[in-house]
């Protein structure tokens, strides 16, 4: 049985910290082993440790293990796997809390590339927190806490109760820009069930493509993608009437709630260079000038590719192909058959740092049938 991942990822101040304890006593009979990845952060009271020891690995009173191993993710995993084998270490789950300003893109990478991690562990779901009373200023600010957001298959706010409606609002507006994949949930003094931080199954090559349905929205006057225009319902939609070209209609949004932040001289929230867009189309996918293109994609951006996840209509085959990726790692699998009454329609979502939509919208085009 391969031992489930989780990181656990946020802005300073977030309440990773909380969220964990909160996770930890109610674990309800599950052993976690929690690696803290954190330098001089607040860690995890001592009170619910058993001993502060010099020990690395200590047992905790809830019958959790906490790691707090400051060698490399891939040395520590590869430990904790062996005691576990060996009968020195009971634990069912693994949790990551990196520090407020680390990447997860390469803590999720470690779980692809290293055969022997691939052999213990299953990366389920990285989970971001978001503090909504700092969210703007560390959105505007790092591109780490953006980064952060784009790579989330989850997002917690915390501290909702700071700040006003429609501050929060504003907020969800702007991550759902980022990442249309991640549901968000507002949590309050970290209370979270377990079955929402847990077997959440991001990296799960399954075939339903979880974006926010306002993004996949149909407009029949284009076939894909409004990625960047604002679907809010308090927008005005006579844009739609004249968006009669095939791409988006322009990353203008008039949400009421953004304008307070004029005032303030913040940026506007689309000038974030974290940004998600759709591609969808009806006709199939010719198999080979896809691979081409998807190739060449990921070895030019993949840097700057954080999340992607494609449902595919393909020539030559009766079941849908799913595809994902982290960075440059990309993966894909057969899926089930299309129904038999079933729309063939191919779906994905692209989550980067300043990707250049229209390339990519042209290469997908240009390599369908």
């Amino acid at each position: 049985m391969l031992i489930p991942a989780t990181i656990l990822t946020g802005f300073l101040g977030s309440g990773k910290t909380t969220l964990l304890k909160r996770v930890l006593t109610e674990a309800h009979g599950q052993k976690i082993a929690i690696i803290e990845n954190e330098f001089g952060e607040e860690n995890i009271d001592n009170d619910i440790l058993v001993s502060d020891t010099n020990e690395q690995i200590i047992q905790m009173s809830n019958g959790c293990v906490c790691c707090t191993i400051r060698e490399d993710l891939r040395t520590t995993l590869q430990l904790l796997a062996a005691k576990k084998r060996k009968g020195l270490l009971d634990f069912e789950r693994v949790v990551i809390e990196t520090t407020g300003l680390a990447d997860p893109g390469p803590v999720a990478q470690t779980f692809f590339m290293d055969d022997e991690i691939a052999e213990s562990f299953l990366l389920d779901s990285i989970l971001t927190l978001v503090d909504a009373k700092h969210a703007a200023q560390q959105l505007n600010d790092r591109q780490e806490a953006r980064r952060q957001v784009g790579f989330a298959d989850q997002i917690f706010i915390s501290k909702s109760d700071l700040v006003s409606p429609q501050e929060l609002d504003a907020l969800q507006h702007r991550l759902k820009h980022m990442n249309p994949r991640a549901p968000q949930k507002v949590v309050h003094f970290g209370e979270v069930t377990l079955a929402e931080v847990f077997d959440l199954r991001g990296f799960n090559l399954n075939a339903k493509l979880d974006i926010d349905p306002d993004f996949l929205s149909d407009d029949a006057h284009h076939e894909h993608h409004h990625g960047e225009h604002c679907d809010h319902p308090s927008h005005d939609h006579s844009a739609h009437d004249h968006a009669h070209h095939d791409h988006e209609h322009g990353e203008h949004c008039d949400h009421p709630s953004h304008a307070h932040e004029h005032a303030q001289g913040h940026h506007h929230h689309h000038d974030d260079d974290v940004k998600s867009f759709v591609f969808k189309s009806k006709r199939a996918f010719d198999p080979a000038k896809l691979e081409d293109f998807l190739g060449a994609i990921v070895n030019i951006y993949g840097p700057k590719m954080l999340r992607y996840k494609g449902v595919l209509h393909m020539k030559g085959t009766e079941k849908k192909v799913i595809f994902q990726g982290v960075h440059q790692l990309m993966g894909s699998d057969l899926g089930p058959d299309w129904g038999a009454d079933e729309e063939r329609m191919s779906k994905m979502v692209f989550i980067g740092i300043d990707l250049p939509k229209d390339i990519l919208l042209q290469g997908l085009e240009n390599s369908l049938v």
